[in-house]
């Protein structure tokens, strides 16, 4: 199946979401936190890429669990959140637009029947209505701390499936922090969690940041030298609103103990 062709205006629908989500918690903070994969929504013109539900529900469409982190933890901490509402398999807003999987044929064994045979025109659409909106909001709240000379510390939220239907292995992590090369704050973050009793923490597992394919953490972080973590929580540890909260908890913790860290290093 072919992906239809849109509408002649573009992409997105009236009754379609923004692609947008943000919580604009002003800049008292020092954490910006943002959220690639928050959401599932699908276009209604590209009728549901072909897929079942329950595909767009699986890992692959969602980070299953992470917007409900995600917006505990930033209310906890006082912070902005920027999160993107549809789905990974439409396009991926956490990957360069050279890369392969910016809108993924395959995804753990799922053929996406709608990202099939697309046109450059159909491509740049998924790009201009959802991925730059996104990355457009993220920069205008990133400019506006520089411009205020607010120091910044850049939270990317994920989590990630148990295993891999393709490549099914059970992943100890319940939690894994992805960095390339600054580890300003990655490495009191890890300190910080090494405090905390009873978790399996990844270092660079079960991802890492690939600074020539990714972009949210190259671009926003790394190429404009801000320190940065970015978070995966394990998927079957907050599917529901208990775990949800549990892991806001334990980062409400980590974090402003991190900072500490990170602070006094820096002086």
């Amino acid at each position: 199946m072919s992906q239809a062709l849109g509408k002649p205006n573009g992409l997105l629908g009236p009754d379609d979401p923004e692609p947008v989500g943000i919580i604009d918690r002003g800049d008292a903070s020092p954490f910006v936190l943002i959220c690639d994969h928050a959401g599932n929504a699908v276009p209604a013109v590209l009728d549901g890429l072909g897929l079942e539900p329950a595909e767009l529900n699986r890992h692959i469409g969602i980070d299953i669990g992470i917007l409900g982190v995600s917006e505990r933890l930033a209310e906890q901490l006082g912070a902005s959140l920027v999160f993107q509402r549809y789905s990974r398999l439409v396009v991926e807003c956490n990957r360069r637009v050279t890369s392969p999987d910016s809108i993924a044929l395959v995804s753990d064994g799922t053929v996406v029947p709608g990202n099939a045979d697309l046109t450059p025109a159909q491509r740049s659409l998924r790009l201009d209505e959802i991925v730059v909106p996104y990355h457009r909001q993220i920069e205008t709240i990133l400019d506006r701390r520089a411009e205020a000379g607010i120091p910044t510390i850049l939270v990317s939220m994920h989590s990630f499936t148990p295993s891999l239907r393709a490549r099914p292995f059970q992943r100890p992590w319940q939690i894994g922090l992805c960095y390339g090369a600054d580890t300003r704050f990655t490495t009191p973050v890890l300190e910080a969690l090494d405090d905390e009793t009873d978790l399996v923490v990844g270092r660079n597992e079960p991802y890492g940041v690939d600074l020539n394919k990714d972009y949210s953490i190259p671009v926003h972080g790394e190429e404009r030298g801000l320190p940065y973590v970015e978070f995966e929580i394990r998927q079957d540890l907050i599917g529901e609103a208990s775990g949800q909260a549990e892991w806001a908890t334990r980062l409400g913790r980590v974090l402003p103990a991190a900072h500490r860290r990170f602070t006094v290093a820096a002086s």
